[in-house]
């Protein structure tokens, strides 16, 4: 399937408001999710995005949240800390006449030390040169914002082996492209 970010546009790929553009525009923070791997993911959560609540944990372009809730996730919270990036985000939330997303401008790290919700499903897709994965798994597995049996999807170069996960973080599903991997755990503590 052909990478649809083609001229500082995203398309959604399902759900109610597939076909609507998402816009966006080149900064050094931006690495969109291309619509094979989107499209893998989605298939992957299929049975479990039905009235989730979920997490973009570093929502940049805001396609995992938005994809989310074309798809019928009932709620959805996305983390920005770039000002022009929250900007384009929350105009397009405007846009596409979203009333179920917040948008937070924050530092992930700091929301998440102080946030009491749990989630279905979090998104954890952040800038590859900054070292925020490790940190933010951390901190995920600390708070225990993840709901019992809840997923996490992971995205991070295939050159970062050093990431440790969590005993009871569970594979389910991974892929590779030829420099990213992308997976998704679920949640297991009994």
């Amino acid at each position: 399937m052909k990478n649809k970010y083609q001229n500082g546009k995203i398309y959604i790929i399902a759900g109610y408001l597939k076909g609507r553009i998402i816009n966006t525009f080149n900064h050094k923070r931006l690495r969109p999710t291309t619509n094979r791997m989107k499209e893998t993911i989605f298939n992957w959560i299929s049975q479990k995005i039905h009235n989730a609540y979920c997490l973009d944990c570093f929502s940049g372009s805001g396609a995992l949240g938005i994809e989310s809730i074309s798809r019928y996730a009932k709620f959805a919270t996305l983390l920005e800390i770039d000002q022009k990036i929250y900007n384009n985000l929350y105009n397009n939330i405007k846009q596409l006449n979203i009333k179920n997303i917040n948008i937070i401008r924050t530092n992930t790290l700091t929301w998440l030390k102080i946030n009491k919700k749990k989630y279905d499903i979090i998104f954890l897709d952040p800038p590859f040169k900054e070292n925020t994965l490790q940190k933010t798994i951390f901190l995920l597995e600390k708070t225990h914002c993840i709901k019992k049996s809840g997923y996490i999807y992971i995205e991070n170069l295939i050159s970062n082996k050093n990431i440790k996960i969590p005993n009871n973080w569970k594979l389910w599903k991974k892929k590779y492209t030829s420099k990213i991997s992308y997976a998704i755990y679920q949640e297991s503590t009994q």
